[in-house]
């Protein structure tokens, strides 16, 4: 069984404001539901799950959750989101991480992630998806994609890691928390030659693997998932637009 973190404290200061005026994006609806509560949904019916962490404002004590819940008040960054969150988990078990903007989740797509991660070694797994395959079940949907050796691939928004490498890769991760809408710059992080290599597309999963791990000495895993929907989150207006109809067309 795995604990769960929901990081759900962001503000809605950004695109979103165009389509709502919640204080938060976790809160922004969707198919006639505030976008968490998908989330939610998927984590509870998740059969590998044993407790969720939700880390965001007290509106969102008003959404029941049938699960072991641990409610706790968010700050400011999402940094220090996922540290308020860690401090409810054990530092010996592995743990999922989840944002609170991807409502297209199903329980069938985190069982599948965390299957996908447990057959490997490694501190901490990040899920992808490839291109095509994102566009042929979401079609229209605009993403940031890498193109790699190996194909090319939008970053999800399910994590799942160890507890105890949070000392030694905070604040590499942080950084690349910041720079995660810009790849190039994510790569220009790991050296010149990685971002020269990034744009001639000569770069492979296992290269950036080889280099995280010899920066900052953890083993960080990319996890090709074949379900889309974790990597469909909600940052902007025609994204809203997209998830709703997709959303709405599944109760038809």
């Amino acid at each position: 069984m795995v604990e769960a973190i929901v990081l759900a404290g962001s503000l809605n200061d950004k695109g979103l404001r165009e389509v709502s005026g919640e204080a938060y994006e976790a809160l922004v609806t969707v198919g006639g539901k505030p976008m968490i509560e998908y989330v939610l949904a998927a984590l509870e019916n998740s059969p590998s799950i044993s407790r969720i962490i939700l880390v965001g404002p007290r509106e969102l004590e008003k959404i029941p959750v049938s699960k072991p819940i641990t409610r706790v008040e968010n700050t400011i960054t999402m940094m220090e989101n996922l540290r308020l969150g860690l401090k409810h988990v054990g530092k010996e078990d592995y743990v999922l991480l989840a944002s609170s903007d991807i409502p297209l989740l199903t329980a069938e797509a985190v069982e599948d992630f965390l299957a996908r991660s447990r057959k490997r070694e490694g501190d901490l797994f990040y899920s992808v998806v490839e291109k095509g395959v994102n566009e042929k079940y979401f079609p229209g949907m605009q993403r940031t994609y890498v193109k790699l050796r190996d194909g090319t691939f939008t970053g999800g928004n399910l994590f799942y890691f160890y507890p105890g490498i949070a000392d030694t890769a905070w604040s590499f991760a942080e950084e690349m928390v910041n720079l995660r809408k810009e790849p190039v710059k994510m790569c220009a992080r790991l050296g010149f030659f990685f971002t020269l290599r990034l744009l001639l597309g000569h770069l492979s999963i296992d290269d950036l693997e080889r280099r995280v791990r010899k920066l900052i000495g953890i083993d960080c895993r990319a996890v090709i998932s074949p379900h889309p929907e974790v990597g469909i989150d909600i940052d902007k207006p025609e994204d809203h637009r997209l998830v709703q109809r997709i959303l709405l067309e599944r109760v038809v």
